[in-house]
């Protein structure tokens, strides 16, 4: 799908698109993906712009408002901007964001290496994964992330990851052994995977004075 010019007083022909593509945001994760990869590099009055549009339009749209804005709220800083999204985010269906459990599932290697797929619920029905390879006592052999997946593409338990079998696991005992892995990992004086950064709110982690070594 072709990605919508910057908002203003379009063809009516360019408007379907537009809203056409809006409504992708609901369910497919590379058009969230674009919506914030476009908003990111636009200025400060072309964001104003996309919301101005987003606020005309979304009253029009069958689309939950989440839809609409998490994707642009992900890469903004401005806080006034953030303000009036998280506004506009607040006025749709709670059920659409709330929160949903977080799902883990895990696999052991000869030798003990653990591989590990945490599966974070964003909103609708998106998800960030956390994928890693790790020894407990001695840290992380990698760490990658999706930020954004749609749920039907997210693993589940029988997924393969380096040639081993993934299968659903109690996620405090993975969460509690991932963190003691950052430990270790640090303690050997190795540099954390920055994916470990992106998920460090489900380690409850403080990452700076973990790097401290003081």
């Amino acid at each position: 799908m072709t990605e919508p010019q910057e908002p203003g007083n379009p063809e009516p022909r360019i408007l379907a698109a537009w809203r056409e593509w809006l409504g992708a945001l609901a369910n497919d994760a590379d058009a969230a993906l674009a919506a914030a990869d476009v908003y990111a590099g636009l200025a400060p009055e072309a964001r104003d712009a996309w919301l101005d549009a987003l606020a005309e339009d979304a009253p029009g749209l069958s689309v939950p408002l989440v839809a609409l804005y998490a994707p642009l709220l992900a890469v903004e800083a401005d806080p006034d901007r953030r303000a009036r999204m998280e506004e506009a985010i607040v006025l749709g269906d709670t059920s659409a964001w709330r929160d949903r459990p977080i799902r883990a599932l895990s696999g052991m290697a000869r030798g003990g290496a653990r591989v590990v797929a945490l599966v974070q619920p964003v909103y609708l029905r998106f998800v960030r994964v956390l994928w890693c390879r790790y020894l407990p006592d001695e840290g992380f052999f990698w760490a990658r992330h999706d930020c954004l997946l749609s749920e039907g593409d997210a693993p589940r338990s029988g997924a393969v990851v380096d040639g081993i079998l993934l299968e659903t696991t109690p996620l405090t005992p993975v969460v509690e052994e991932l963190a003691h892995a950052i430990l270790a990992h640090r303690r050997r004086g190795r540099e954390l995977p920055a994916s470990l950064r992106e998920f460090a709110d489900l380690f409850d982690a403080d990452f700076e004075a973990i790097d401290d070594p003081r």
